[in-house]
């Protein structure tokens, strides 16, 4: 641990979400555990979510951690059915501003930075209010946040729809973006969630630097053009500084006997997670393809099944199976007493790492949220890419286009149901093909990469956080003189 930033203490703003809030704690964490940083986390809650709030009570790194809960009252009035995600994101963090203000005034410490996710960039009245330095956290790739922040630029240069478009979406020095794979607010430019995203890329632009939960290995191309490109320097002048792979430690994890004996007697690399996010729900009728398509490959897999979004239930789907009463209706008939010897249904949720970092885990079937891939790739294990939303259609372009370590279907999941041949094939391939050996031997290499950026002797991503640290205490050197 490096000491020389003892004593500085840090801000940390989080918007709503488990998905959020997950990686600003392993932010704070790091700042703990690496540096003896003290960091206030500043978590914009909605009070419906008890996983935040388990989350919260998390114990932290060395004591240095602080969780300040900022519950928003009742904005109902505010929203309805129609306003988007990253809309209703927005709101809510224009909204908590005031108690924003209010948790920093009342600090008997000042903070001597203040970091926000991407969803909290207006926030930035409030660090100039009280001269901090200010930093963006994104919590995902260079190439997402290439895009945000050329998007303004495009918005321009692009008539009619994004989605069609016959070229490519091209960003200075960057990989060009199909316009299938954009990210869910540019789907449509007369929402209103378009126009907080034009917002959020030209707000990143105003602080004094983005972090990003990426490395240098990783996206060497995309951060060289956001160093060299003078096109995309133009737009964006503060530097980037990938500090990542930021990912949940797998002590903090315990697995179910049951799981973990069934998980002990399997061979090495031959199990496939299933597992779409929080988010990830699925048709019935893609439920039941996917259902098949395990089924067909005869590959051995823990599937963490979620109820389906519509669709009725009728003769072809199961009548229940001995010990089937938390799937009642969502499978095809018989598929728990057929599949008894090579898979395990998991309700609602799985111990994700854990189960990730076991010797027998052969693939990850994702839905590419980052979180979830960088967790594959810090455990060895190539990907099925199966993206639901945000900017996950880009994830799954990268993973399987430049780094080579995911397979996906012919067709987006989201605007074709994947038929269980395709699936069948998609499973064989990447766990017995020779594909998916040669994306294991890539992803393995990518997990030793990963574990170098974070070395405290040479990593690229300590040294991109030292940097941020020097320049936060220069700021402060200066304030004091």
């Amino acid at each position: 641990m490096s000491g020389s930033s003892n004593n500085l203490h840090i801000a940390i703003l989080s918007s709503p979400g488990v998905g959020h809030l997950i990686p600003v704690l392993l932010l704070a964490n790091r700042l703990a555990a690496q540096h003896n940083i003290k960091t206030t986390i500043l978590a914009v809650t909605t009070g419906g979510a008890s996983s935040e709030s388990s989350l919260l009570k998390l114990p932290n790194e060395e004591g240095l951690v602080e969780t300040v809960e900022l519950p928003l009252g009742d904005i109902s009035h505010l929203m309805n059915p129609s306003i988007q995600v990253v809309t209703r994101l927005c709101m809510m963090l224009r909204e908590a501003l005031p108690l924003v203000r209010s948790a920093i005034a009342s600090m008997g410490r000042k903070p001597d930075a203040l970091i926000v996710d991407l969803f909290g960039t207006e926030a930035l009245p409030i660090a100039l209010e009280y001269d901090l330095p200010k930093y963006v956290y994104v919590p995902s790739t260079a190439w997402f946040t290439a895009l945000t922040i050329y998007c303004p630029v495009l918005d321009g240069e692009v008539k009619g729809q994004y989605v069609d478009e016959r070229d490519y979406l091209k960003i200075p020095g960057c990989k060009p973006v199909r316009p299938v794979d954009v990210v869910d607010p540019m789907l449509n430019r007369h929402d209103q969630q378009y126009v907080e995203y034009l917002r959020q890329g030209k707000e990143f632009t105003l602080f004094d630097g983005i972090l990003l939960n990426s490395w240098e290995e990783l996206e060497s191309k995309t951060l060289e053009a956001f160093r060299e490109n003078e096109a995309l320097r133009s737009v964006m002048t503060a530097p980037l500084y990938p500090i990542g792979p930021l990912t949940r430690p797998i002590e903090q994890e315990v697995l179910e006997n049951g799981l973990m004996d069934w998980l002990d007697k399997q061979p090495n690399q031959s199990v496939l997670l299933v597992s779409l996010g929080s988010g990830g729900v699925l048709s019935q009728e893609q439920m039941t393809e996917l259902a098949w398509g395990l089924e067909l490959s005869q590959q051995r897999f823990i599937w963490v099944v979620r109820t389906p979004t519509s669709g009725r239930v009728d003769d072809a789907f199961f009548t229940r199976d001995e010990g089937s009463e938390e799937f009642p209706g969502y499978l095809p008939s018989g598929f728990l007493t057929r599949t008894r010897n090579t898979g395990v249904l998991v309700p609602l949720w799985g111990q994700q790492v854990k189960i990730l970092s076991h010797r027998s885990m052969g693939g990850f079937l994702t839905h590419c949220g980052w979180n979830s891939t960088l967790e594959s790739i810090v455990s060895g294990l190539p990907m099925i890419a199966w993206p639901l939303y945000a900017e996950q259609r880009m994830n799954a372009a990268l993973l399987t286009e430049e780094i080579g370590v995911a397979l996906r279907p012919e067709e987006l999941p989201t605007r074709k149901v994947v038929g269980r041949e395709e699936i069948e094939k998609l499973v064989r391939t990447l766990i017995q093909g020779e594909d998916g050996q040669v994306m294991r031997d890539k992803v393995k290499r990518l997990k030793i990469s990963a574990a170098n950026a974070l070395s405290e002797i040479s990593g690229s991503s300590h040294k991109s956080m030292c940097q941020i640290l020097s320049d936060i205490r220069n700021k402060r050197a200066q304030m004091i003189d």
